[in-house]
Formats: structure tokens, sequence, C-alpha cells
């Protein structure tokens, strides 16, 4: 006796064949659009660490921006992940203080800023930090040539930044933290001070 087909095998075996090419399809559009924007605009980064306390705490997700520094130059007070200098494998997030051409000092617990605006210092606002807090290290001059950041922890006592291991190039910065993800608490932008 002949037997034919089922019908309905070959019909389910083409379904599955269709999904599976469908789904092939999908992840590789995915990770055509995903991987590129990580790369290239933003990518997640985990702050590790007391450095940045009171205002970033140990575990906060933060999204950082790899793309607005190729259209303008980081700005005091940009919260940045960076490369640290001594070993670029490992990661830091910290405060940009002093920028290309400045002198930046230490004295009295304060930041002063050396510049064309202020060639005789004009001490930093920084009304981020708690009341009292003293910015101690060694008093500098810190002095900035061209693409050279002076960055700082905002946990002064607790922060190995620019007072420790010199100054950032500016090829060692990642990106700046332009987002706090988590906890949802803390949900929100990462706005840039203004200092008066």
């Amino acid at each position: 006796m002949e037997t034919k087909p089922n019908q309905n095998q070959s019909s389910g075996w083409s379904d599955i064949k269709a999904f599976a090419l469908d789904l092939v399809k999908i992840l590789a559009i995915s990770l055509a659009i995903i991987i590129p924007f990580r790369l290239l605009v933003a990518e997640p980064f985990v702050v590790s660490g007391s450095s940045m306390v009171p205002n970033f705490h140990n575990k906060d997700y933060l999204i950082v921006d790899r793309i607005s520094y190729r259209s303008r130059e980081p700005q005091r007070g940009d919260v940045v992940v960076m490369k640290y200098p001594k070993d670029t494998s490992q990661y830091f997030i910290k405060r940009i203080i002093g920028l290309p051409g400045e002198k930046v000092e230490l004295k009295n617990g304060k930041v002063v800023i050396i510049n064309g605006e202020y060639p005789q210092g004009q001490e930093l606002d920084e009304g981020y930090l708690p009341k009292n807090i003293a910015t101690l290290g060694k008093p500098g001059p810190y002095t900035l040539g061209s693409g050279e950041y002076f960055v700082l922890g905002d946990n002064r006592t607790a922060s190995s930044d620019s007072r420790v291991w010199g100054i950032l190039p500016e090829d060692d910065i990642v990106g700046r933290a332009f987002l706090r993800a988590f906890p949802l608490g803390d949900f929100g932008l990462i706005k840039t001070p203004e200092y008066k």
C-alpha cells in the first residue's frame, strides 16, 4: 500500500523553518543597531566605590554619552567616565575641575582656578559638595597643557584623582555621564553645575 506524506507534517516543518529564519533576521538587525550604538554613542557604566559620594554612590547605573565631545570640549563640572591613566584597563568616574591652558591650585582647602579671565586666581564655588569639606593635597600649581584636564572625585577625602596620579589626557576620557538610570528613585539627567 502506498502512503503519501502528511500535509500537516510538511506544513509544520515549513512554519518552524520560517519562524527560525525570522528570529535570526531580527537578532541580526538588533545587533547591527545595538552594537554600534553602544560602541559609538552611549554605553552603560556602574559606579564602583565611594569616590563620588555624596552625588554618586556604589552601584549607581549610569548611561555615558560617548558622542557629544566630538562636537564640543569637556566643560568644568562635567562628570566623566575615564580610563585610569596609570592602567587604561581600569575605568574611573570623576568631575572635570581644570581645563586646558589653566592652572589649578589647592589653597586653604579650596580649589583655585587661574586662567585668562582670573589671572590672580578664582576660588571655585562647588555647591554640589557638602559644606565645610576641604580639598587637600599637594597645593600645586597644576599646569594644564592642550588636551589636559584636572579631575577630582566629589568625595575629596577618599578619591584617587589628579591630586594623586596627575593630569588626565583628553584621549582617556570615555564620555560624559548624562543619565542616572538606577536606582529608580534617583532616575534623571545629570546636570553640569554652573560656577559663579
